[in-house]
């Protein structure tokens, strides 16, 4: 079965074409034929194509809308100039798999979509303003164009924290703002964490039950997942993906008191100092240069540029922060698994947030971390080390393929 799978956002798609079916999940044999990207729809897009084995194609293209550039990729998916062999038409596309950002309480695993299901995260548009809207034109786009017989998947960002207990989802507040407006924690990356608890355990043999680890999604976006026996049972982000960790240009964890004194002291409205905490923060604003890890590096590297340093040791310390807070809410754990783009590609960054942790017995193999970037999964802590670490790339496209299939299969998704 080829699976297209669809992360829209606002101005942007990207797209993957994953070839899986019940058998090559288990025997992980899935292929991804084609990946790709569409930026800055609305205006004069740039296109990045890439099917398998081939380079990236890049170009550009006026596309109004999510629809012209979910047409334009089933065009070249399915054109010669792709040279993918398993589809030669519309026909060759068997399904379709969606990243849907919030489910809130209602979407607890993936599902496949219908009128009713389009309603309940129409129903969440509050509760993701950003995001649900743009993943709803996604879907909409592909019904269009493929026709409301085939079949689609709605893979949630939250879902798979909806094991987290009430005394970790619940804020402090009255308890009314929880049950008029279901104000709580939801947690994101879900499918993320979810994929490298299952990577991990893979990797060592285990059952699910014996799965104790802390994952940290390191991107431009991070967060921290507490995972016990396979479920989620805390993580960073909130009830938006402002909170928790600092990242590329969030804030992360403030004082909530902050947003009026700054408001009033820069004359700024709610709305546009929530703008300040989710798109001028974080690396950026703390830098005043990048929210590019990678560049803030060098930066130190090259010129000891002294706010470089500070925006990546107060990266660090937050996220040593959550692994000292997320091992005595499990009561200890396993092994600390690093992954997304700096957490599976910076060497550097692992080092310094495990630095400190020595107390716990954990120990970084300097060779075996050095090694591990560009897609290289295992273990980097040492022999000695009481608490393990790894390294584990995510694949949350695939992820989303494998639902789509247990969904149109009815065969369970918890694994």
């Amino acid at each position: 079965m080829n699976v297209l799978v669809l992360n829209c956002g606002s101005s942007s798609v990207k797209f993957q074409l994953i070839a899986t079916d019940l058998e090559r999940i288990k025997t992980n044999t899935d292929r991804r034929l084609a990946r790709g990207m569409v930026e800055r729809i609305g205006g004069e897009a740039i296109i990045t194509l890439q099917a398998e084995g081939g380079a990236p194609q890049r170009s550009t293209a006026p596309l109004r809308d999510t629809r012209a550039a979910v047409e334009l990729i089933i065009r070249w998916v399915t054109s010669e100039a792709s040279g993918i062999a398993e589809a030669r038409s519309v026909a060759d596309i068997h399904a379709v798999g969606h990243r849907v950002v919030h489910g809130g309480e209602r979407f607890t695993h993936s599902v496949l979509i219908t009128d009713e299901v389009l309603g309940g995260i129409e129903d969440c548009i509050d509760l993701a303003p950003l995001h649900n809207p743009a993943n709803l034109k996604g879907i909409a786009a592909a019904r269009e164009v493929f026709g409301a017989g085939l079949p689609q998947a709605a893979v949630f960002d939250t879902a798979y924290h909806q094991t987290i207990p009430d005394y970790a989802y619940l804020y402090a507040l009255p308890y009314q703002l929880y049950r008029r407006y279901r104000v709580r924690r939801y947690g994101f990356h879900g499918t993320s964490h979810r994929y490298v608890a299952y990577r991990y355990r893979q990797l060592l043999g285990l059952e699910r039950a014996a799965t104790n680890v802390i994952t940290l999604h390191l991107g431009n976006g991070c967060s921290v997942a507490a995972i016990r026996a396979g479920d989620s049972v805390d993580t960073s982000m909130g009830m938006t993906p402002l909170e928790g960790l600092v990242m590329g240009t969030r804030s992360g964890d403030i004082d909530p008191a902050i947003i009026d004194y700054v408001a009033a002291k820069e004359g700024l409205s709610a709305q546009e100092v929530e703008t300040l905490l989710n798109k001028q923060s974080g690396l950026l604003g703390i830098s005043g240069l990048t929210n590019d890890m990678r560049e803030l590096l060098d930066e130190e590297r090259e010129s000891d540029d002294r706010r470089a340093r500070l925006a990546i040791e107060i990266f660090c310390y937050r996220a040593r922060k959550y692994i000292g807070a997320y091992l005595a809410a499990l009561n200890g754990a396993d092994a600390v698994v690093f992954t997304g783009g700096i957490g599976e590609n910076s060497a550097e960054i692992r080092t310094r947030i495990c630095d400190g942790l020595q107390w716990l017995g954990l120990e970084l193999d300097a060779e075996r971390n050095a090694a591990h970037h560009g897609g290289l999964q295992g273990l980097i802590s040492a022999d000695s080390s009481r608490l393990a670490v790894y390294v584990i790339p995510t694949d949350e496209e695939l992820l989303i393929a494998r639902d789509t299939v247990r969904c149109i299969g009815g065969a369970p998704q918890r694994y």
